[in-house]
């Protein structure tokens, strides 16, 4: 497929309820990962590597910080084909702020300018999941197929089924059914995935049961996104609008068999970052497809002193701690002498004092942490609310530009 035939759509203008208190001063899309990116440079930088270079990001909550980060970091040069462009809500003619009300409702509300582009596919991309896919062997698979609408598709427990919409797909990869997010019972049954299906994608038949979860990532054919979105003036395509959709039109769903992570949750958030401390989760050393970022131009981590096991240590640190263990420490943070520090995420840019001691946190950008601080929720609670300090399913999160005081303890 000719590549220039795609346009991307990324949609990341969702307030991120879920992943408070991280979004109070984030949008979700703009929120550090892995210490150096954003999550928005996942997808992004997928669709780059498909040369699918016309897109499109839809903004709304707290959209500076993402647009600024966009603008420093994605430069297509004056010769290059393509564009990376945010766009978010606009006045109408009366005044009035016309927001955004959902993912089919953002499209629908910037079809105008998306269809100034003569791209005959439309790329439908979340801003905050993490993967590696090859959207051009999405691409190709959707035009061999002849497929008016094609989802990205993966294999989950079923018992994960209340987090998911789910696919029931006929032997051709053709959708038959979509459930938005069922509740465990019986009626699930139909749905679990055969062995066969597992021998065709060339993977071990698991000793549970399976369902085919969408992952929120589409294909639409120009024609048929533009009748979809007026014939249907619901607001969201997983709950609303899909189920509708593939009965009118032949859907098709894509399987993708490798690491994702919808980033919903404070849990899969610190999870996913964690995971990159073991040479899991999303590949960050992949140097044919890297995820791309902002340029620092910082030196390498400078270590005093410091026992580091299975961590990340990025651009511009400063250590002197006793201890470092699974951590991923982001860029320009320093950590002072006799700090131990566990299952801990500094998302960069912070400065952490003398003799402290944090197990299972998120540290935000920009904290001050003074000498002899211990945070470690010693009470084991799940949920917190402080001044710039909280709790969330038991991870301790700081909050940006926060100062703990000398020997604040939680």
């Amino acid at each position: 497929m000719d590549p220039s035939q795609v346009a991307t759509v990324i949609l990341a203008g969702g307030k991120g309820t879920r992943l408070r208190p991280l979004t109070l001063h984030h949008s979700k899309p703009a929120i550090s990962f892995g210490g150096r990116y954003r999550l928005i440079d996942v997808p992004i930088s997928n669709s780059i590597h498909a040369n699918f270079t016309q897109i499109h990001i839809l903004a709304q909550y707290l959209s500076s910080e993402l647009q600024h980060h966009i603008s420093q970091t994605y430069r297509l040069g004056m010769f290059q084909s393509g564009s990376i462009d945010v766009l978010t809500p606009e006045e109408n003619e009366k005044g009035e702020k016309i927001w955004f009300e959902g993912t089919a409702d953002a499209v629908r509300k910037t079809l105008p300018t998306l269809f100034k582009t003569d791209a005959f596919y439309f790329l439908i991309l979340s801003g905050d999941q993490l993967y590696h896919i090859d959207f051009g062997k999405m691409a190709a698979f959707a035009e061999e197929m002849e497929a008016d609408i094609t989802i990205a598709a993966t294999p989950v427990h079923h018992s994960t089924s209340e987090r998911f919409g789910i696919l029931r797909v006929d032997e051709q990869s053709l959708v038959k059914e979509f459930i938005e997010k069922p509740k465990q019972g019986p009626d699930l049954h139909h749905l679990h995935l055969p062995e066969i299906f597992f021998q065709r994608i060339g993977q071990a038949v698991p000793k549970e049961p399976h369902l085919l979860a969408n992952m929120g990532i589409y294909l639409f054919k120009r024609d048929v996104l533009k009748k979809l979105l007026e014939s249907d003036p619901r607001t969201d395509f997983g709950r609303h609008l899909l189920a509708n959709a593939l009965q009118k039109w032949k859907t098709a769903s894509y399987i993708y068999n490798g690491y994702w992570e919808d980033i919903g949750t404070v849990e899969s958030y610190y999870q996913a970052n964690l995971l990159l401390t073991s040479k899991g989760g999303v590949d960050l050393y992949d140097e044919e497809k890297p995820i791309y970022t902002k340029q620092s131009f910082l030196p390498g981590p400078q270590i005093k002193a410091a026992a580091i096991r299975n961590s990340i240590l990025c651009d511009g640190c400063r250590i002197d701690a006793a201890e470092i263990e699974r951590c991923v420490i982001g860029m320009r943070s320093e950590i002072r002498k006799g700090t131990v520090l566990r299952n801990t995420l500094f998302l960069g840019h912070s400065e952490c004092g003398e003799s402290c001691r944090i197990e299972g946190a998120i540290i935000d950008e920009n904290v001050h942490i003074g000498n002899n601080v211990i945070l470690i929720n010693s009470s084991g609670r799940q949920n917190f609310d402080g001044d710039g300090v909280f709790i969330r399913d038991g991870i301790i999160i700081v909050t940006a530009a926060t100062i703990l005081q000398d020997r604040f303890t939680l």
